[in-house]
């Protein structure tokens, strides 16, 4: 009898691959980090004075809630969550390029900064490194799973 002749081995199917197993692991714990610290900074600004810079404010909420999203997609995982994460992963550094350059062409527009302005430098470039990690361990997470 072959492998394939044996009902156990042909009705057994794959396990799902967990997105935040190894390196995802860290991947969550930085994304639910970011989380908390765009929420937070987000919260306080807005309560300290929206009206002083609201389009930064508002930018930090952005950035807070696709935070949260990757950060949940990553924990719940499967397919579909992995897809979502690496959208919202592409999302998340355009939105680093376009804040940062933005902020450096026309500080003015920015009279406090946002997590994401000058590519994240106040946050040590994190913003900018991790979506690309993230787009990395997506991808990767996708071969082992086929």
């Amino acid at each position: 009898m072959s492998d394939t002749d044996r009902p156990e081995v042909a009705t057994v199917p794959k396990p799902p691959f967990e997105l935040g197993t190894g390196p995802g692991r860290v991947l969550v714990w930085f994304y639910g980090v970011f989380t908390v610290a765009a929420a937070s900074r987000t919260i306080v600004e807005m309560a300290r004075g929206f009206d002083r810079a609201p389009l930064a404010y508002s930018l930090s909420a952005v950035a807070a809630v696709v935070y949260g999203f990757i950060t949940y997609s990553l924990v719940r995982g499967g397919e579909k969550a992995r897809r979502a994460a690496l959208v919202c992963c592409a999302a998340e550094l355009l939105g680093v390029l376009v804040v940062g350059a933005w902020t450096l062409a026309e500080p003015a527009a920015f009279p406090d900064a946002t997590v994401w302005s000058d590519f994240g430098m106040g946050y040590l470039f994190i913003p900018v490194i991790l979506p690309v990690t993230g787009m990395i361990w997506l991808r990767r997470a996708k071969t082992v799973a086929v």
